[in-house]
C-alpha cells in the first residue's frame, strides 16, 4: 500500500501518492480500502458533502473545507488512513457558516462565535436583514464627488425588481430613464449596478419638482461631452507602452474627471447667483 506524504491530505487527490500495484502490497491496499470505506449510513466522505453543498454553494472546495476544519468550525472523524468522515451536525455547521458567509457577510471569526454559542445550547444573536443600500460615495471639501470615488469599483448586481424597490421609483419611471439613455443595465446580465441605482433615486427627486426623464436628456448630453473631453485627454497616455502608462492614464482620468465635475457644479451655482 503506498504511504502518505509528509503533508498530504487523503481527501485531496492531488497530494495522494501513486498507489503501489505490485501483487505482494495488492491485499494490503484492499483490505485498507474497505476499513476506509465500510458502509455507515451516519457518516459521509468529503465527496458526498461536495454533493450535497454545492448546488446551494458552488463555489465550496475541499480546500476551504479543509480550511474550516483548522479553524474549529468542524471537527470531522477521521479513520485510521485520514480520511475524514462527516456526520450530518458537520454538514449542518457547514451549511450555517457558508450561508452567514454568503448573505451577510460574516467574519469567521464571528461564525465561529455563533456555532460555539449553539454548541452550548445558546441561541446566536438575531442577523438584520440584507438591504442592499447605495455605497457611500467619496466627496471632497467642497462637496463634490473627489478623484477617490471615480475610482471606486463595487460589484453590486441588482435584479430590476430589486432596483425598483430600493430606489423607490415606478417601474414607468425606470422604464422612461432606459428610454433617455439614463440607465443602462449591464451587458449580458441584464442587473443595474451602483450608478444605475444613484441616477434612479437622483431622478426620483428630482421628478418631485417636476423634471421628468425627457428633461434629464441635457444632463446625459452634457456629461457624453465631458466623457470625451477626460478621453481626449488621456489618450496620448492610453497609446504608451511602457508597463506604468496604464495606471498613470486612470489616476489622470480620476482627477480630470473630479475637476471637470467641480468646475460644472461651480459653474451652475455661479449662474444661479447671476440669475
Amino acid at each position: 500500500m503506498a504511504r502518505a506524504l509528509p503533508g498530504a491530505d487523503p481527501d485531496d487527490p492531488s497530494t495522494r501518492p501513486a498507489v503501489d500495484h505490485r501483487a505482494d502490497h495488492q491485499s494490503d491496499h484492499r483490505a485498507d480500502h474497505r476499513a476506509d470505506h465500510r458502509a455507515d449510513g451516519s457518516r459521509m466522505n468529503i465527496g458526498q458533502v461536495l454533493d450535497l453543498l454545492r448546488p446551494d454553494f458552488p463555489a465550496i472546495s475541499i480546500p476551504k473545507i479543509r480550511y474550516w476544519e483548522e479553524e474549529g468550525l468542524i471537527r470531522p472523524e477521521r479513520t485510521p488512513s485520514g480520511y475524514r468522515k462527516f456526520s450530518t451536525a458537520d454538514v449542518e455547521r457547514l451549511r450555517y457558516a457558508l450561508t452567514m458567509q454568503r448573505d451577510h457577510y460574516l467574519p469567521l471569526k464571528v461564525i465561529a462565535e455563533h456555532l460555539d454559542a449553539i454548541d452550548r445550547g445558546l441561541e446566536p444573536p438575531p442577523i438584520e436583514p440584507v438591504v442592499p443600500v447605495v455605497p457611500q460615495v467619496a466627496l471632497s471639501g467642497d462637496g463634490t464627488p473627489s478623484a477617490a470615488s471615480y475610482a471606486r469599483r463595487d460589484q453590486l448586481r441588482l435584479s430590476r425588481r430589486e432596483l425598483v424597490k430600493i430606489a423607490e421609483i415606478t417601474d414607468e419611471l425606470l422604464e422612461q430613464l432606459e428610454q433617455f439613455g439614463l440607465i443602462v443595465p449591464r451587458t449580458g446580465t441584464g442587473h443595474y449596478d451602483t450608478d444605475a441605482l444613484v441616477i434612479a433615486r437622483t431622478a426620483r427627486e428630482l421628478a418631485d419638482f417636476g423634471l421628468e426623464p425627457r428633461h434629464l436628456r441635457a444632463f446625459r448630453a452634457a456629461a457624453d461631452r465631458e466623457v470625451g473631453l477626460v478621453q481626449q485627454v488621456v489618450a496620448p497616455l492610453r497609446g504608451a507602452r511602457d508597463a506604468g502608462a496604464r495606471a498613470r492614464a486612470d489616476e489622470v482620468v480620476h482627477e480630470v474627471a473630479a475637476l471637470s465635475v467641480r468646475l460644472h457644479a461651480t459653474l451652475v451655482k455661479a449662474g444661479l447667483k447671476r440669475s
